[in-house]
């Protein structure tokens, strides 16, 4: 369901200091962002939304408070910050073909959207996708 570029900043705050249950509760703040209660608040209603942002606070408050204890209790949390955040470069690998064919699947999905009629029909649907 979402994202994970806040790993690396997991990362970067894991070797800055961070306790480990400051960083699964950081990792749970991802699923808190504004842009997406405003979706749960249009397709679920206001109280709905209210009611998923309670409960995922709620979570991330409890993992990082049961994570940090539980951890130390038993004597699994690193003693060494080295995560490592590797540089993003361009490179080929064994990803490249199935990117490259994706990228097509993608660009012939848009197309067929707009000649198909697509976008009068978002229109009309209320929902006009401008970037298309």
């Amino acid at each position: 369901m979402r994202s994970i570029g806040n790993v690396p900043l997991m990362a970067v705050l894991w070797n800055g200091g961070i306790s480990l249950g400051g960083v699964v509760a950081f990792i749970f703040a991802d699923l808190i962002v504004v842009p997406i209660l405003f979706i749960y608040r249009k397709y679920y209603g206001t109280s709905m939304m209210l009611f998923v942002f309670a409960s995922f606070y709620i979570t991330m408050v409890a993992a990082g408070y049961v994570v940090e204890p539980l951890f130390g209790a038993l004597g699994i949390v690193p003693s060494a910050r080295r995560a490592k955040v590797s540089e993003v470069a361009i490179r080929l690998d064994y990803t490249t073909v199935p990117n490259i064919v994706f990228l097509l699947v993608g660009a012939a999905l848009v197309t067929r959207f707009v000649r198909t009629g697509g976008r009068p029909m978002s229109k009309m649907m209320g929902g006009d996708r401008t970037g298309f």
